[in-house]
């Protein structure tokens, strides 16, 4: 028994011994603990020795990364077509022109918006309303076809007389606040020429006073502002301090003998009304254009282009600003602004100059445009109608009108300056 035992523990102590020495000899014990039972010791030795054995891979996971896919915006809705609300024409405005006078009706809801204007903020041409409808809020004017700052056009058919309705909106109480735009309404009236073509010799007519009114309907005047080179109608009305303002009067006869134009008056003020205060009359006593005399300027009458036009320049000016308290009560806050106001007399081109049918200019001495300087002598004191035997037909016919221009911004040279350096 004891020498069995003892073999027995010898052959279990060679077999760890073997074991061990396999374990030293072959790869680390981290790297074999996938084995399940140990081998037989022949085993082992078969294995080391082969040179074609290789490591068993280690087991890895399966990859589950993959790209990112791209973003998916959602769908933009489609975009509305948007129209703007088109303007439909207003029937706020009213006009009926006469034989010799315009008549305007304006509603105060000028705009169509519920929005009823100011009287004070709407002219015709620079002229106030003559009145109103309080219950239809309505606001009436009237003017002559040569008022209000018109505009006479000629063409082969029609006489066109433009007027200008002008809105210029003032701020709502003490603030500074508007809620209505500023806005021009263009007005005409137009009127057939009536042509007629004889072939029979000029017979000379006696016309009585009453005649000659009914004749006056059909003459036609007109005052207007010019460009420098006296070509066209200037579109501005906006001078400089000592600039020259260059002025046509003119006569269109309809059924009558070539017509002699004259300014017979000029006066300059404030507003519309000839009458208003401070006034400068530069042309007077039948048509001495005094300002010259009065101011050292270059104010003078032109030689005529035509019997039935007459030109002159007149320097730019201002008013003298008056203390606040007057400028308010009597509405002048805009003293860079002035309204002439002419008076305006034709008679047949076959008449001789006179004392009341004249254009006289002062140039170191009184000269008159038509060659007769004698008409001018009374340009110093006061002239009247010279005194004869006889009267021709021509002499005792004439037509008369107001012309108005206006308003005239007249601005001093360093605004000019200002508004181009801020430009």
């Amino acid at each position: 028994m004891g020498s069995k035992q003892e073999l027995g523990w010898l052959l279990t102590t060679v077999a760890v011994f073997v074991c061990f020495c396999d374990v030293a000899l072959s790869t680390p014990w981290a790297h074999r603990h996938h084995y399940a039972a140990l081998k037989p010791v022949g085993a082992f030795n078969n294995q080391r020795q082969s040179s074609d054995v290789q490591p068993e891979p280690v087991p890895t996971e399966p990859l589950t990364w993959t790209f990112p896919r791209d973003p998916v915006h959602a769908a933009r809705p489609e975009t509305a077509t948007f129209e703007p609300k088109q303007p439909q024409p207003g029937d706020t405005v009213g006009v009926r022109c006469g034989d010799d006078r315009v008549r305007v009706e304006v509603k105060r809801d000028l705009f169509g918006i519920g929005q009823l204007i100011r009287p004070s903020d709407l002219t015709l041409g620079g002229c106030v309303a003559i009145g109103g409808d309080v219950e239809d809020q309505r606001l009436n004017f009237e003017s002559d076809l040569q008022g209000c700052n018109s505009r006479l056009e000629i063409t082969e058919d029609f006489l066109i007389y433009s007027f200008d309705l002008i809105y210029e909106p003032s701020p709502i109480g003490d603030t500074p606040v508007v809620r209505t735009s500023p806005s021009v309404v263009g007005i005409e009236c137009l009127y057939t020429r009536r042509n007629e073509v004889s072939s029979d010799a000029l017979k000379p007519v006696w016309l009585s006073y009453i005649d000659s009114k009914v004749a006056e309907e059909h003459v036609y005047f007109s005052l207007r502002l010019m460009s420098d080179d006296w070509q066209l109608v200037r579109q501005s009305s906006h001078y400089f301090l000592g600039e020259r303002i260059h002025v046509e009067a003119s006569v269109l006869p309809d059924h009558h003998a070539p017509l002699r134009v004259f300014v017979d008056h000029c006066v300059a003020t404030l507003a519309p009304d000839s009458m208003a205060v401070p006034r400068y009359v530069f042309i007077e006593n039948y048509g001495c254009l005094v300002d010259a005399v009065l101011t050292d300027s270059t104010s003078q009458f032109l030689p005529r282009p035509g019997e039935h036009r007459l030109q002159f320049h007149l320097e730019a000016f201002r008013f003298k600003p008056q203390n606040t308290s007057s400028r308010s009560e009597a509405g002048q806050e805009n003293i860079d602004q002035i309204y002439i106001t002419c008076r305006l007399k034709a008679n047949a081109a076959s008449s001789r100059s006179d004392a009341q049918h004249k254009a006289c200019s002062f140039v170191d001495a009184w000269k008159a445009v038509d060659g007769d300087d004698d008409v001018c002598g009374c340009c110093d004191s006061r002239c009247t109608p010279r005194t004869a035997r006889g009267i021709s037909v021509d002499t005792g016919v004439q037509w008369e009108a107001d012309a108005v221009l206006g308003p005239l911004t007249i601005q001093e040279e360093h605004d000019h300056i200002a508004i181009e350096a801020q430009g």
